[in-house]
């Protein structure tokens, strides 16, 4: 493919639905096709020449179709969202950073209210490796989102998607954390902030195999069975977030990053990324 349009090799192949295309050459001319109205008449001229099943599989369609959408309801007009909105953001993703908020105020209101039961285990920085996991599990979630199966099957879903997406849960989480760190004193990055950064990591490297949701529950659960119910029960700050385990953190969150981008054909799968 050229860097201004399809070659027409390519477009006859695809219009053919030749099986031997590399899957990311069908994805990458999907995506092209989305916005060259230049290649996609090429592509309709070639089914109708090189494929004239397809062409006429497509009419009939069209025709059955055509009186029923007529005789339709129109729904009435909604307003429309920028487009960097849909790609950014899914509509689950709103409740869960709200309640992902929430949670960390709440640890904050307990921090400043020096609970007892805590000792000297902050709340905000138990929770605070884990907290992103709730929202960016959520925001490619196929049991909330009932988009998921057509939007995971588009021509720009997969890795790219999955991390703008991530990225927008960090966006909203980090600064939230970031404030709550330095009100309670918790300002050493390898307290939460690497820790965070390792876990989200590590949730979409699994994801890849497992799902990312099925990840960040066991990442969770992990955490809150192994490290933050012993601190809470002897109000001590677990080992593991120790200023000096910053190197750890460090090689967890490099390693989690080269298995995503090692892997990254995988979340262009349907089954996997959940």
């Amino acid at each position: 493919m050229s860097t201004d349009h399809a070659s027409m090799r390519l477009i006859d192949a695809y219009a053919r639905g030749d099986t031997a295309m590399a899957a990311d050459t069908v994805w990458a001319l999907e995506a092209h096709l989305e916005t060259c109205a230049l290649c996609r008449s090429r592509l309709a001229a070639s089914a109708a020449t090189g494929a004239p099943g397809i062409a006429a599989l497509v009419d009939a369609v069209r025709a059955g179709l055509e009186p029923q959408l007529d005789a339709a309801v129109q729904a009435p007009a909604r307003r429309a969202r920028p487009r960097w909105v849909s790609t950014w953001l899914t509509p689950v993703m709103a409740p869960w950073l709200a309640m992902t908020v929430a949670v960390a105020l709440l640890a904050l209101l307990l921090d400043g209210a020096g609970a007892p039961a805590f000792g000297g285990a902050s709340p905000m920085v138990l929770i605070a490796p884990v907290l992103p996991l709730c929202a960016a599990a959520a925001s490619w979630s196929r049991a909330l989102d009932p988009a998921h199966e057509l939007t995971a099957s588009t021509a720009r879903a997969g890795l790219p998607l999955l991390l703008r997406r991530t990225t927008a849960v960090l966006a909203v989480v980090v600064p939230v954390l970031l404030v709550g760190g330095w009100l309670t004193g918790a300002t050493t990055a390898a307290q939460w902030l690497l820790p965070s950064l390792a876990f989200t990591s590590t949730a979409l490297a699994l994801g890849s195999v497992i799902g990312v949701t099925r990840a960040a529950v066991a990442l969770v659960a992990g955490w809150g069975a192994v490290i933050a119910a012993p601190a809470w029960a002897t109000g001590r700050v677990p080992l593991v977030l120790q200023p000096d385990q910053l190197p750890v953190w460090a090689v967890l969150l490099a390693l989690g990053t080269g298995t995503v981008i090692a892997r990254r054909n995988a979340y262009s799968a349907v089954r996997n990324p959940r």
